[in-house]
């Protein structure tokens, strides 16, 4: 695949995947429950540390958007054909979230906060459930001057296809403004995730996202992220495909192309709303006895969608591959997956 050179590019919170097999007493020691996910709290901070000196831990670059990107260059094969921001410590998880990016294939331009640790997420395992514990740190302090250097801005200026996570909204509204406003007055193609209720849910966030809306060109999302955005806006409906309809009529700044929407329901078929007609997509069901973690699942679907967006495949081919990469991704720990994508069949 030709000419896809910095083609995707992805801005949000990377984190650090400690990942490692523990037993009862540390779980009981942190208060953690398995099946949970929790921000980190002071008494959480050592966790880390009795992390890598007593367990066996494998690093694994994480983060919404840092992973979708992952997925999609993973999807790609072609070196350096996706290129990642956001903001990172200056210590050794600093240095294995490169190592990992760069052994993918990512362009990653990490923002090195001296002053604070690099985000990180403690996922403890435990009789095959674990439980999550993630401290944000660095990843909090991404700046938007970090995104406007030159030689940063030339990636976002050769970019075809932009995304971000919700999430990087209560980091950097001004990064993602800036680079949702260069795709519309470039003719390219921007992206967002809803990725929490939360962000509809809490006034300064709720504004970013109306802000941004009439930039974005793709918005994904979940059923329950549809519907908290519905109840911010005050339609009275739970209905998904209504909701995903009334989206992609929401206001638009460019004419160029109509927004597409595109909600996930778990094993439930994919909605889509597109040019006001509504597309649904059959979801093939991973047996239960081969599901691992499902916590990547809506990542991995946004990455190999946007694999495919990226070069100019129809919405149809673009769930598909991102239905392909959701259900190998759940088949492992972690966003993680083996060294090409086996299996899947390109149109």
């Amino acid at each position: 695949m030709a000419g896809l050179d910095g083609a995707l590019v992805g801005a949000g919170n990377p984190l650090l995947d400690l990942s490692a097999v523990v037993d009862q007493p540390l779980l009981d020691k942190y208060g953690l429950v398995l099946g949970n996910q929790i921000l980190a709290e002071d008494k959480h901070l050592p966790l880390y540390t009795e992390l890598e000196e007593k367990f066996q831990v494998e690093y694994i670059a994480g983060g919404a958007t840092q992973n979708s990107i992952r997925v999609a260059q993973w999807m790609l094969q072609v070196p350096g054909a996706t290129t990642y921001f956001g903001c990172v410590g200056k210590d050794h998880y600093a240095e294995e979230l490169t190592k990992v990016a760069a052994k993918d294939g990512v362009n990653a331009r990490y923002m090195v906060d001296g002053s604070t640790p690099t985000g990180t997420c403690a996922a403890c395992i435990l009789g095959g459930e674990r439980s999550l514990v993630a401290n944000l740190a660095a990843a909090n302090n991404y700046k938007a001057d970090h995104l406007r250097q030159p030689e940063n801005w030339a990636c976002v200026e050769k970019a075809r296809v932009i995304y971000s996570a919700g999430f990087f909204i209560t980091v950097s509204p001004e990064s993602m403004l800036a680079m949702a406003k260069h795709c519309c007055e470039n003719d390219k193609t921007y992206c967002l995730n809803l990725s929490a209720p939360f962000i509809c849910e809490v006034p300064p966030f709720k504004q970013t996202l109306t802000d941004l809306m009439p930039y974005v060109d793709y918005l994904f999302g979940n059923e329950n992220e549809a519907r908290a955005f519905a109840k911010s806006e005050g339609w009275e409906t739970e209905d998904v495909e209504e909701i995903a309809l009334r989206m992609a009529r929401f206001g638009k700044a460019s004419g160029v192309r109509p927004r597409t929407v595109i909600i996930t329901q778990g094993a439930d078929p994919t909605v889509v709303a597109q040019y006001g007609k509504l597309l649904k997509f059959p979801v093939t069901r991973v047996p239960a006895e081969k599901l691992v973690d499902t916590n990547g699942a809506g990542d991995a679907f946004v990455g190999g969608f946007l694999s495919q967006l990226v070069c100019g495949k129809d919405v149809a081919e673009c769930v598909r591959a991102g239905s392909y990469a959701a259900g190998v991704i759940v088949q492992r720990g972690g966003c993680t997956f083996p060294d090409k994508p086996y299996g899947f069949q390109w149109a």
